[in-house]
């Protein structure tokens, strides 16, 4: 993951410098890639992965304030700051593809999931916390906040999961295919953090 997230830091400075080619954000090659198209896999995954993160940024920032428990602060620094920079990569290739930030057609449709999720309360693609339950999160305190808050990542990292992967069987760009799978590892392994640290706490993930 660190490789991924090292090599991604660098195409993203020299994407706001402006000094990137079309070439570095294909496979590599000193000849010239196809640009994505804005329906294809890698724009609709560029956009609804980067919505699909800011929500776990906010929660994460949210639960920040409402416990002072130290493994749960610690975790939700590490996925805000993670999750927050690897959104910056993705809009950042959008930008550099010249494609739109968002569509009109539903989240996931580049999967073949468009109509999965309803997007009711807020809830925009599979795994996501509704508006009800992030309010929620933020009248919570203590071992109450780090349960429910370790309960939404639970779902929203498995959301994120199913999408990454899709990412990777589907996307022709080879540094985005690096980066999905990026997330496919680091998820999982927090992912079993997070089921420890529920049991800790006489919890358990969600069904």
């Amino acid at each position: 993951m660190r490789t991924v997230l090292i090599t991604g830091s660098a195409v993203a400075v020299l994407v706001a410098a402006g000094a990137i080619t079309y070439a570095v954000a294909g496979e590599g090659d000193d000849a010239p890639v196809a640009v994505p198209s804005a329906d294809s896999a890698d724009a609709g995954f560029a956009r609804d992965m980067a919505v699909h993160h800011q929500q776990a940024v906010e929660m994460s920032y949210i639960v920040r304030d409402r416990t002072k428990d130290a493994d749960v602060r610690r975790l939700a620094y590490d996925i805000a700051q993670t999750q927050a920079n690897q959104r910056g990569m993705l809009l950042g290739w959008l930008d550099l593809w010249g494609l739109p930030k968002v569509s009109a057609d539903p989240p996931m449709t580049w999967m073949g999931m468009g109509g999965m999720a309803s997007g009711k309360d807020g809830s925009l693609m599979p795994g996501m916390a509704t508006n009800t339950e992030l309010k929620k999160l933020g009248t919570l305190n203590g071992r109450q906040a780090e349960v429910f808050y370790l309960q939404l990542m639970t779902d929203h990292h498995k959301g994120g999961i199913h999408m990454a992967e899709g990412c990777v069987a589907k996307c022709t760009v080879g540094v985005e295919k690096s980066l999905a799978q990026g997330m496919v590892d680091a998820q999982q392994s927090e992912l079993t953090a997070m089921a420890q640290m529920l049991k800790e706490r006489g919890a358990r993930p969600r069904d």
